[in-house]
């Protein structure tokens, strides 16, 4: 069974024998491929009673856990790299995760929607309704997306924290490299990939 297409970006950024923690892991896809490919040492987190049945049948430890009560139980530089796939966006205070991802690891990666995406500005602008697209597919009223933020507005953050972005890919719909998306990130990228280092000294 092939990787899902953005999880195999991710495990491409990931290097082999790594300490590797999931936030949100789902059914543990990234982990067992990582698990089986990559010989990493992996836990995932999640809250879905299902979705850990699921992992534990595949072999992947994984932890019942809601982001939104942070990382406390996990100690300084417990792991090389900490995921969050499509998340950022659906918890409480991004900025604290972000923080604590970065205590616990050398490096983080993280993908997230790109709410300054054209299709979006343009669906503001002249429909007067907020966004629903390929890459937003939630209305309003049933979307896990909490807070909405730009590219533009994560570099801030992310400069503001003091962390460094090793590397940005901006892909499409289907998760391939944009060269348009990449001269125009904010503008024309849907999704990014996001890898950030701890802060600088």
């Amino acid at each position: 069974m092939s990787l899902r297409a953005d999880l195999a970006i991710i495990a491409e950024l990931i290097n082999d024998d790594a300490r590797v923690l999931d936030l949100g892991c789902g059914e543990g896809e990234l982990l067992a491929h990582l698990q089986a490919h990559k010989s990493v040492n992996g836990y995932g987190l999640d809250v879905d009673p299902e979705h850990i049945r699921v992992c534990l049948d595949k072999g992947v430890n994984v932890i019942e856990q809601d982001l939104d009560e942070g990382l406390a139980n996990f100690p300084d530089s417990s792991f090389d790299m900490v995921v969050m796939t499509e998340t950022l966006q659906s918890v409480r205070e991004p900025d604290r995760l972000l923080r604590e991802m970065l205590r616990i690891a050398e490096e983080c990666i993280i993908t997230f929607p790109n709410f300054g995406h054209w299709r979006c500005r343009l669906q503001l602008a002249f429909l007067g309704r907020m966004p629903v697209a390929k890459h937003i597919p939630h209305s309003w009223f049933d979307t896990p997306n909490i807070h909405l933020c730009t590219f533009r507005d994560f570099e801030n953050l992310a400069d503001s924290l003091g962390f460094p972005i090793i590397e940005r890919r901006v892909v499409d719909h289907q998760h391939a490299q944009s060269t348009l998306g990449s001269l125009l990130p904010n503008l024309l990228g849907p999704v990014a990939f996001y890898r950030l280092g701890r802060a600088n000294a």
